[in-house]
């Protein structure tokens, strides 16, 4: 038995050494080539098609996680064709911020426990003063990946776990993350022909563009819990802050989202870019999504409410 024991935690032990050293390598190599390719900005200079792959590719990401990990897997806010529903996977799991089952499960956690004691990235629990807050707010926006927490998935996300396609896209992950690395490399070994365009592709289109797209999700991680206006008297200290939304293509409307959690479209005014949204009303006038949930500002009534109001398998 002493035996047995002794051998867990060493298993438990190398997991955990195994998963510190993917959490690193994930968060300080995009960062790495961010600033590899500022560098050979310098020395190369910068062309049109280099701008162009790092947009692109910034875009088609970004609205793989807020679209498709958070919208329309963490919170079924719509339903769509299996082709779409890979599209989104993939280009999710592309920003390389772990497999989707992953990234579903920590997600509804944070809903379940917003601002509070088993909030996973919460920026409101370091303590308080000024050393707290900044404390607080690192915390949130990267230092939680260095204390991971695995969510328990079937109190969090048993229904997704019963879907086949979903999970096996989600076994994929490492696949489709090196996908987004391999695809920018190509496009700029065809453009330019040669290797040093290739290393372009891959530190525009892929490293640098990942830093990129970590730092605005993550954003609406800690600065959307801080600063910002709160048009709905949450439970937690969620905050709409536009600053954040165009980069996240919407997702900065975040006290939105937690007074409507499944909602596809957190815009209330006509003034709220939410380019996710915008993508989910084409998608259904064109019939290529249905069972969509829209807001309804007249139902929140103005009383403090738990954001979800169900389970965290339903609402996350």
């Amino acid at each position: 038995m002493q035996s047995n024991g002794s051998g867990a935690l060493e298993t438990n032990a190398a997991g955990r050494r195994a998963m510190a050293l993917i959490t690193h390598g994930v968060v300080w190599t995009p960062a790495a080539g961010a600033l590899a390719a500022v560098w050979l900005a310098f020395e190369t200079g910068v062309t049109t098609f280099d701008w162009v792959l790092l947009l692109v590719m910034y875009l088609l990401t970004v609205i793989g996680v807020e679209l498709g990990l958070h919208r329309y897997v963490s919170h079924r806010a719509f339903r769509t064709t299996g082709f779409i529903e890979g599209a989104l996977v993939v280009l999710g799991s592309m920003a390389a911020q772990g497999p989707a089952l992953y990234w579903a499960s920590t997600h509804r956690r944070h809903h379940a426990f917003s601002d509070q004691e088993g909030d996973p990235h919460s920026p409101c629990l370091s303590g308080s003063g000024f050393r707290g807050w900044l404390a607080g707010l690192f915390h949130a926006h990267m230092g939680w990946l260095f204390q991971p927490v695995q969510s328990d998935w079937l109190r969090y996300i048993p229904d997704l776990v019963k879907d086949s396609r979903l999970f096996r896209l989600n076994q994929l992950y490492f696949v489709w993350m090196l996908l987004g690395l391999a695809i920018p490399a190509a496009a700029g070994l065809l453009h330019y022909g040669t290797v040093i365009g290739a290393f372009k592709g891959l530190l525009w289109g892929g490293l640098g563009r990942i830093f990129l797209v970590h730092h605005a999700v993550w954003g609406v991680n800690s600065l959307c819990h801080r600063f910002g206006s709160r048009p709905f008297p949450t439970r937690e200290q969620s905050r709409n802050l536009a600053i954040i939304a165009l980069p996240s293509l919407g997702g900065g409307w975040h006290n939105n989202h937690h007074a409507f959690p499944r909602a596809a479209d957190n815009r209330l005014h006509w003034w709220q870019l939410d380019v996710c949204g915008l993508i989910v009303r084409i998608l259904d006038r064109a019939h290529l999504a249905w069972d969509v949930h829209y807001p309804d500002a007249a139902s929140f009534k103005g009383q403090r409410r738990p954001d979800a109001g169900m389970s965290p398998s339903v609402e996350g």
